[in-house]
């Protein structure tokens, strides 16, 4: 049987180091059975014919615009059944004049509190692939704070304090989660600020696992 194929696309604002993030992951994918191709520019996406060869979309792209035909084809690809997955601003935080693709995503980020600070991560489903048998665990970074949709599978979540805005102390809010766009499964999670972050052992096995979850 052929492998599975991933289609890597990165670029977009530099300080989340999207090149950096995406060599971490090439070979991971690669070593679980996955052919790689990178990318980095958004034109792959206006093809969606050519984007369904894939089996999954990984994006790391923070900020920037995204033409309709290029998100017409991306949109048609995951709902035919291409995956789509990716962490932090390279997903939640791309092309924020488009609620299509938020709507897609299934999240958009409004801010992150403090900046880069200590915070816990703390696991709310122990049985699902992609987070079983880990624990709990702290990140220094940014604690993103997103709009997110109630659909979502939440598998991972964090709870802010009061110390940058008094009126969000102890709000929960979901860290990684999981969804459908037509047939294709979609995964997020919101650790990955800057490579390093992947250097926490949890962040990174639960960003490898989600993208193997979400090849077709």
């Amino acid at each position: 049987m052929a492998n599975k194929s991933v289609l890597f696309v990165w670029g977009g604002w530099e300080g989340h180091e999207p090149k950096q993030c995406v060599d971490i992951f090439v070979p991971l994918m690669e070593q679980a059975g996955f052919s790689t191709t990178v990318c980095d520019t958004l034109d792959v996406y206006q093809d969606s014919e050519a984007l369904r060869r894939y089996d999954l979309i990984c994006q790391a792209w923070s900020m920037g615009e995204i033409t309709d035909d290029q998100l017409k084809g991306l949109a048609g690809a995951i709902a035919s059944g291409v995956g789509f997955a990716g962490w932090h601003g390279g997903m939640a935080d791309s092309f924020r004049s488009q609620p299509d693709y938020q709507f897609i995503v299934g999240g958009q980020w409004v801010a992150h509190p403090g900046g880069v600070i200590d915070y816990r991560v703390n696991i709310t489903n122990r049985e699902d692939p992609i987070t079983a048998g880990l624990d709990d665990f702290d990140m220094h970074s940014e604690q993103y704070y997103l709009h997110v949709d109630p659909s979502n599978e939440v598998l991972a979540t964090t709870t802010f304090t009061g110390d940058t805005f008094p009126w969000i102390d102890g709000v929960v809010m979901p860290v990684v989660w999981k969804r459908r766009w037509g047939q294709g499964r979609v995964f997020y999670c919101s650790l990955g600020h800057v490579a390093a972050d992947f250097d926490v052992p949890q962040a990174k096995e639960i960003v490898r696992r989600g993208l193997i979850w979400a090849a077709r």
